[in-house]
């Protein structure tokens, strides 16, 4: 499988480092608009291949036209955060990012998945649909997957168990409009209230526990000037997903059109995720006020929408 990244910033470089590592890839591209940059960070993972038992890509840094016929490309390029500032700051100049990067995406790789980092992602996934001719299932916004991680590592703290036996989601949009369904979220197959209580747990502040899930990144961002592991963790997921044909069920971003009661808008749902990208939107039934947290997050999509043009 042949993986482009377009971006080697800190995300896109950590992504880089997943995938010489894993036995995904059979070769990595790696394009920045500082190619010496590019290069170096190329030779560095070179240097760690004797050492590393996995496949042994082929590392490759250059411009577009050594992405040609990848199977992913991975966009994490644009203006990134300062200080101070949301995601939603990034809109109109990372929308012409994306409009530029899309075309060159598609005269390069037309066959291949694109997964979106770039931020305001579910909003960049969109304009990258709708300025190409990548069908919607083959353009996967990053999406909640972070944000569903860092809450699946919240509640891991409150219950002392790992991470990997909380089931849950933060769903609608990676900004302060995310919301967890807590009717879908539950510890070893039972709901969190219960086995808190039955587990010497104590309750679980739901408000603190979404307030602190939506506040970590910017606190990472505030203490470290960027947020890289949790990010491209995320993005290794989806490409091990789509790699391993897995079909796996993930929280990312994805173009709706009439499930959830949205049409025309990119919303991080649950979906199928394998080797042809989004296989499937799952249907989920919200309570009366999760439908109405969803109802918040897509209003707040359709503002940074009309800030796009789209």
């Amino acid at each position: 499988m042949k993986i482009s990244v377009i971006g080697m910033g800190a995300v896109g470089t950590e992504v880089v480092g997943h995938l010489v590592a894993s036995t995904v890839a059979s070769e990595i591209v790696a394009v920045d608009q500082n190619a010496v940059k590019a290069q170096a960070e190329i030779w560095d993972f070179a240097h760690t291949t004797a050492f590393i038992y996995a496949k042994n890509p082929k590392l490759v840094a250059g411009g577009w036209a050594e992405t040609a016929g990848s199977d992913i490309v991975v966009i994490t390029a644009g203006a990134q955060l300062k200080q101070g500032e949301s995601r939603d700051a990034l809109v109109g100049i990372n929308s012409k990012v994306i409009q530029d990067l899309i075309a060159r995406a598609q005269a390069t790789s037309p066959d291949a998945i694109v997964l979106m980092v770039t931020n305001p992602v579910d909003v960049m996934a969109q304009v990258a649909v709708t300025h190409s001719s990548f069908p919607k299932e083959r353009v996967i916004s990053l999406g909640t997957i972070v944000d569903t991680a860092r809450f699946m590592r919240i509640v891991s703290d409150h219950v002392g168990i790992d991470p990997k036996n909380i089931f849950g989601y933060v769903l609608g949009d990676h900004s302060h409009t995310g919301f967890i369904p807590w009717s879908l979220c539950n510890v070893c197959g039972l709901d969190i209230d219960t086995y808190c209580a039955l587990n010497g747990a104590g309750p679980l502040d739901r408000a603190a526990v979404r307030a602190r899930v939506l506040q970590i990144g910017l606190d990472i961002f505030a203490g470290k000037g960027n947020t890289n592991h949790g990010i491209a963790a995320s993005v290794f997921r989806i490409i091990r997903a789509v790699a391993g044909n897995e079909r796996s069920v993930l929280p990312v971003g994805t173009l709706l059109e009439g499930e959830y009661g949205v049409d025309g808008a990119v919303m991080s749902v649950p979906c199928v995720i394998g080797r042809s990208g989004v296989q499937r939107i799952i249907a989920c039934r919200f309570t009366q006020e999760e439908q109405a947290a969803f109802e918040v997050s897509h209003a707040h999509v359709r503002e940074l929408m009309a800030l796009a043009d789209l």
